[in-house]
């Protein structure tokens, strides 16, 4: 399944700025990969290998970010009626065990467990898509089931 062509503005420029770092540290480990390549006998040279490497890393992601940035939408409007949640809401919602959790709602770009950021394309965000404060969703992982109750919506 193609993943939602959806970003935020924060994202949109993390990914240009990634992109632009990709490029300054694709400049540095080519030189560095000339360098390793003078000094001879390339099959068993360490540093010329772990290079070569390197930079087929860092292009493989180039491209990826050159092709997948022009696709994406960038959503940067609140929705008119802010207590129902859409892309971008920052959701607080409480678990079976009592606990308060929080998350936001971003594109497959962005997702960051450590900040709370879940894809668009996750069970947890399409079950909470259009619902709003008090509403309760109900998601099926491999482990069984869990239900939410949402606390809070804001943008």
């Amino acid at each position: 399944m193609k993943s939602s062509p959806y970003i935020t503005v924060e994202g949109m420029v993390r990914l240009n700025e990634e992109l632009e770092e990709r490029w300054q540290r694709r400049r540095d480990v080519v030189k560095a990969l000339s360098a390793a390549a003078a000094e001879g006998d390339r099959s068993e040279n360490a540093e010329y290998i772990y290079r070569k490497k390197e930079l087929k890393g860092i292009d493989r992601r180039i491209r990826y970010l050159q092709k997948r940035m022009p696709d994406l939408r960038v959503v940067s409007d609140k929705p008119d009626v802010q207590e129902v949640i859409f892309f971008a809401a920052r959701v607080t919602l409480e678990t079976e065990a009592g606990d308060e959790v929080e998350y936001r709602i971003v594109g497959p770009d962005e997702i960051d467990h450590e900040k709370g950021n879940i894809s668009l394309d996750s069970p947890l965000a399409q079950a909470l898509l259009k619902k709003q404060v008090d509403d309760e969703v109900t998601i099926h992982i491999k482990q069984g089931r869990k239900t939410y109750a949402i606390l809070a919506v804001h943008y």
